[in-house]
């Protein structure tokens, strides 16, 4: 799969709903709820509200970027996250997805999301609030290990940023039968934790996105 950028014909969240159900993105009702739920509208700078329903990446200002909507719908398909589950949203920038999961998970889950620039971290915290209807997610600034150990296991982990390798600490941080959806260079990859501590990889090519900054020590 490739990244097509389409501009919206109305700056509408509805019309870029449709547009991503009829080229076959979104596809599950509850992943279709949570975005229309959450508007992506509240999570972007405001010299760029006029773009916000259109289907690209959008400065969020530190060199980091909040994703293309096909992009995110398409991890959010992978990842398969059920009411109840505990999300680890890795690069969680101005907060929109950790808003989306949010909702996906329900008021019996709970969605940490972690980012390393502290600005953003104020930026996300601000804008989820009206969307943390259950308080059940949050942002915290992220520590010098990849991810939030003292919170795991996981049942699934978002990663909004591209890492040169599969990283190690974030496969132990997950639930057996877990699932890590992660950007690795410009593919990318559906992790499941099998029952025998191994691996299953399924890659998708033909995306880009900021690098993931990791500490592996």
């Amino acid at each position: 799969m490739t990244q097509k950028q389409w501009k919206s014909p109305s700056r509408n969240m509805k019309i870029l709903i449709t547009h991503m159900v009829n080229v076959g993105i979104l596809r599950s009702q509850n992943v279709i709820k949570a975005f229309l739920d959450v508007d992506r509208a509240n999570f972007i700078l405001p010299w760029h509200k006029e773009e916000a329903y259109e289907d690209h990446p959008l400065s969020i200002g530190h060199n980091q970027t909040i994703s293309q909507p096909t992009t995110v719908a398409f991890m959010l398909e992978l990842l398969g996250v059920e009411p109840g589950n505990a999300i680890l949203d890795v690069g969680s920038g101005s907060g929109w997805t950790t808003a989306l999961l949010g909702r996906l998970v329900g008021k019996t889950g709970r969605v940490f999301g972690v980012e390393r620039i502290p600005e953003l971290v104020a930026f996300g915290n601000k804008n989820i609030e009206k969307y943390n209807t259950w308080n059940n997610i949050s942002i915290a600034q992220s520590g010098k290990k990849l991810g939030l150990e003292e919170r795991a296991p996981f049942d699934r982990i978002l990663v909004s940023a591209a890492a040169t390798k599969l990283p190690h600490l974030l496969v132990d941080q997950l639930k057996q039968g877990g699932v890590l959806v992660i950007p690795i260079g410009n593919a990318i990859h559906k992790i499941t934790k099998l029952f025998n501590e191994e691996v299953r990889d399924e890659t998708y090519e033909g995306f880009t996105f900021v690098p993931l900054i990791v500490n592996e020590s």
